[in-house]
């Protein structure tokens, strides 16, 4: 499990989920899981026209995932952003319906590009993960202050010059990159997945952000190793692990906001 082409896996899991939970943070902080989803579930039609035309599939999840991202953010502020977000996600699909339709290898690219192959990453993905991770933390731990006064408080933080939208769509071009960074390990599905239940997981386990990344980030991270040691030993689809840790952390993660409300509830009563 940890020797051979294996070694590969858990480098790029590891990138993988330290970029998914401290973007995903920020995603379910502002209440931004629509784009999130409709950005990597879109952008897979970028990687299959590169695919189409013998380019690398980095570069057009790249393009595909910017201007979604941009178009999301520059029309949402004009308009309802839920309906923004669902027309871009749509053209994205039927675009990625017609460039996968005109490929020689139709099946093998739609779960490719869907699902990921987290088993069997090549050494040559590294080196581009890992500079789009470093791009992507770099940019959140620049932006941390006025993403964090945004979020919670968007008219202080409009009085102090900083413009929400202006965040979000800075937010949106962040997402963008960790899409390209990550669909082609865990697939536009997984990581959408990896970006809301640990994260989510987070939130119910302090109030303190600072924490509350720390934890979702952690999450993240044992959610993808879990999920590649269970894929390993069943031979099952690392998906269905991905997809399912990810939803027990929520749900362990509601169980226990509950149990420590009652156990305050039970406190103050006593006094």
């Amino acid at each position: 499990m940890f020797s051979g082409f294996m070694t590969t896996t858990w480098e790029i899991a590891t990138l993988v989920g330290v970029v998914a939970g401290a973007v995903g943070f920020f995603v379910v902080l502002r209440g931004s899981a629509f784009p999130a989803h409709a950005i990597p579930n879109g952008a897979f039609a970028g990687a299959a026209g590169a695919n189409l035309i013998g380019l690398n599939p980095l570069i057009g999840l790249g393009v595909f995932s910017l201007l979604a991202a941009l178009g999301i953010g520059t029309l949402g502020r004009r308009g309802r952003a839920d309906v923004v977000t669902a027309l871009a996600l749509v053209l994205m699909l039927a675009l990625g319906a017609a460039f996968l339709s005109q490929s020689t290898e139709y099946e093998p690219q739609i779960y490719s590009l869907l699902f990921g192959q987290i088993l069997g990453v090549s050494t040559s993905e590294i080196l581009p993960v890992a500079a789009l991770g470093v791009l992507c933390l770099a940019a959140l731990a620049v932006l941390y202050r006025r993403m964090m006064l945004s979020s919670i408080l968007p008219e202080v933080a409009a009085a102090r010059g900083v413009q929400p939208h202006r965040m979000e769509t800075v937010l949106l071009v962040v997402l963008a990159c960790a899409t390209t960074m990550t669909v082609p390990v865990v697939g536009a599905l997984l990581i959408f997945t990896l970006m809301i239940g640990p994260p989510a997981a987070a939130r119910c386990l302090s109030d303190r952000p600072g924490r509350v990344l720390v934890a979702s980030v952690a999450i993240a991270l044992v959610t993808v190793w879990s999920a590649i040691a269970s894929s390993f030993e069943t031979d099952w689809p690392v998906g269905f692990f991905v997809g399912t840790f990810s939803a027990l952390s929520y749900g362990a993660g509601r169980a226990y906001a509950g149990w420590r409300a009652r156990r305050g509830t039970r406190t103050r009563s006593r006094r």
